[in-house]
């Protein structure tokens, strides 16, 4: 098999030994060298136990997997060596999972060593700079460096290349209630809603705001409006269509979100009608509506 090799590091004690092909003590007979980049047999292996992201969109997987099968992995995945010719994945589960759908028996791979705490924070890091992370994905693997990885704030900034405002701005969100989190997820609601909506101490006023702004479509400059109100002592209800907004549509609009998990708005044009839209992400998703509205 053949091997590019990488420099040794320098000054970095046994972790830099440990990642040198020259000290590999588990190398020969065909095994991948620490500090290699090799193709390993995907077979070969195994999960990420501190993998922080545990969804990946089906359709993005095929997508991926196409383009592999044309152009192969472009970006090796990295792996953590177990003994001979065994892996774990530090990095990469979805450029594996999508070689496996095309029928790929190996995968190019940064080999290394790690101890479990440095295996942890690598993944973690890894799975923050990509760029299709929701921000509460984010905010969770933050959460796990800080009470995992024994980092501070300042320490965490620096290792994710962000400032301690932006870091605490994320961990915020977390304390919003599972609901409007799980509409962050699902980009019912954007970062900036979210944040906006954490300058509410009441839960209940919290997802008030969350159902209308899902209901009515609110920019986030409304939001902070509405926010600014209630801290005012004004209702935070809002008008659409220059109509007084009726209270029992925010409970229909609840129930479709309920049914349906998407985002549905309910316009009023008066005397009784008016429009429902239902918003989908993909052909896959909106296949997924359709099934759940003939159920």
């Amino acid at each position: 098999m053949n091997t590019i090799k990488k420099k040794a590091g320098l000054g970095r004690g046994l972790s830099a030994l440990l990642e040198n092909a020259d000290t590999d003590i588990t190398s020969g007979g065909g095994s991948a060298l620490a500090g290699s980049v090799s193709l390993i047999p995907i077979s070969n292996v195994e999960a990420n136990p501190f993998q922080p992201r545990t969804e990946f969109n089906p359709e993005q997987l095929a997508e991926l997997s196409e383009s592999i099968k044309v152009h192969g992995v472009i970006q090796p995945i990295t792996v953590r060596k177990m003994g001979f010719d065994r892996y774990q994945l530090i990095s990469g589960e979805r450029r594996t999972r999508a070689s496996v759908l095309a029928g790929m028996t190996q995968i190019p791979a940064y080999v290394r060593v790690a101890n479990d705490q440095e295996m942890l924070e690598m993944a973690l890091i890894e799975n923050i700079q990509r760029s299709d992370l929701n921000a509460i994905e984010v905010a969770m693997s933050y959460k796990r460096l800080l009470e995992e990885c024994n980092l501070k704030q300042e320490e965490l900034g620096e290792r994710v290349g962000k400032d301690r405002t932006t870091v605490n701005n994320y961990l915020r969100l977390l304390k919003l209630p599972e609901s409007i989190q799980l509409g962050i997820k699902q980009g019912l609601v954007s970062m900036g809603h979210a944040r906006a909506m954490i300058n509410m101490d009441d839960a209940v006023d919290q997802m008030e705001l969350y159902q209308q702004i899902i209901t009515n479509n609110l920019s986030v400059r409304d939001v902070e409006g509405l926010v600014k109100a209630k801290k005012n002592g004004n209702s935070i209800n809002v008008s659409m269509g220059g109509t007084d907004w009726d209270p029992e549509i925010d409970r229909i609009t609840a129930a479709f979100y309920e049914k349906l998990r998407a985002a549905v708005h309910l316009k009023t044009a008066g005397r009784g009608k008016g429009k429902i839209i239902i918003s989908y992400k993909s052909k896959d998703d909106l296949n997924r509506i359709l099934g759940l509205i003939q159920s």
